[in-house]
């Protein structure tokens, strides 16, 4: 085999692993950027959705970019006013409101054991 053969086939060879990269799991920057902007932008609709405001989605998801989280707030405000759509307020929220203010119950009494005769 020729010298010039051996280099383009290994060039070949190595640009078809190289391709392959994302099969491996590394992820790009652009690739986690993005990931990243679809999060946020998922977690400002849920909290315009739930009637949370802006603010209050800032402070809670503090790792969160907050310009795609505000971009989400926003495109799901917009949805909601033109589809007259009402907030949905968070259901496990106030399940565990009224778990942490109702009085626990009494434990149950351990139940008699019936008397046996012994002859």
């Amino acid at each position: 085999m020729r010298p010039t053969a051996f280099f383009r086939s290994t060039i070949l060879v190595a640009a078809a692993l190289l391709g392959g990269c994302d099969m491996l799991g590394i992820e790009s920057v652009e690739k986690i950027a993005a990931a990243r902007e679809a999060d946020g932008k998922a977690i400002g609709g849920a909290c315009r959705h739930a009637g949370r405001a802006i603010e209050d989605c800032y402070t809670i998801y503090k790792k969160a970019d907050r310009a795609s989280v505000f971009a989400g707030w926003r495109d799901m405000n917009d949805y909601m006013r033109e589809n007259k759509i009402e907030p949905v307020a968070p259901q496990l929220a106030a399940q565990a409101q009224q778990a942490q203010t109702a009085p626990a119950p009494a434990p149950a009494a351990p139940a008699a054991k019936p008397a046996t005769e012994t002859h």
